[in-house]
């Protein structure tokens, strides 16, 4: 499957299909069993040509089974989550479990900061469209490798400014006035996946401007965000590629100031 858009905008990077099977692909990046590992990492490994797979023992840490759709794993989260992602959880790291968890964990007890309290954070993670897929496997894969008979749920791009300004512009093509773009608080596997994927349970669903959240940051280039669409919304925009903005002057000259910092 081939993408206009990734034409037009000359990506960097390949966009990413998050589909939902029962069938593993062959040869897949995935994590052990019971081993951490960040869902951002499999992500940019698969923008750069890996596919990789997860499924319910297999998904890297609590926050990551969340964002994939394999449920509410933050139940089983030490100390609470809404403590880890704000003010941290003195009083459990005291008890004999605390103790053992915090010398690999220190953010449960001081925090992560994300939320200026618990109370706070609980509403947020209360908030967020958790879910529980209807499939085994999760996979990440290049777009260009997806085959007539794959449906992706959600296609996701990695964007430098101008390019996230266009996807941006091209998402609100035809919205007639609807904010069909968002850029919500959350990990970074909320944004790629669990989020978009509540959106395409909208009869307008949104676009998702992400990997905005500083733990996993270190795990993407310096200078792009992602951009995630539900796969309904993605043909949506591929139908609006010719006739646009795309193959006028303002966006050619933005897209030739990009290529002259590239080739420096």
């Amino acid at each position: 499957m081939q993408s206009k858009i990734a034409a037009a905008m000359k990506l960097k990077y390949s966009p990413v299909a998050i589909l939902l099977t029962n069938e593993k692909p062959e040869g897949a990046l995935q994590f052990k069993e019971g081993r951490w590992g960040c869902v951002v990492a499999m992500f940019t490994a698969a923008a750069r040509g890996r596919t990789a797979v997860f499924d319910r023992k297999t998904f890297g840490c609590l926050g990551g089974g969340v964002g994939l759709g394999f449920g509410n794993q933050y139940v089983n989260f030490p100390g609470g989550i809404e403590y880890f992602i704000s003010t941290g959880n003195k009083d459990f790291c005291r008890s004999e479990i605390g103790k053992n968890l915090v010398r690999n964990l220190p953010a449960l007890e001081e925090g992560e900061r994300y939320f200026k309290s618990p109370e706070i954070a609980k509403k947020f993670v209360d908030a967020l469209p958790i879910t529980d897929v209807p499939t085994t496997y999760v996979v990440f894969k290049p777009l260009a490798e997806v085959t007539p008979g794959e449906t992706p749920a959600i296609i996701v791009f990695l964007a430098n400014p101008d390019q996230l300004s266009a996807l941006t512009v091209l998402a609100n093509y035809e919205s007639g006035g609807r904010l069909n773009v968002i850029a919500p608080f959350g990990a970074g596997c909320h944004t790629i996946f669990l989020i978009p994927y509540g959106e395409s349970k909208s009869e307008y669903p949104r676009a998702v401007i992400g990997l905005t959240d500083i733990s996993a940051r270190k795990h993407v280039d310096r200078d792009l965000l992602s951009f995630a669409v539900p796969f309904k919304m993605f043909l949506q925009m591929e139908s609006n590629v010719e006739g646009s903005f795309l193959e006028k002057e303002n966006w050619l000259q933005v897209l030739e100031r990009n290529q002259l910092e590239l080739s420096k």
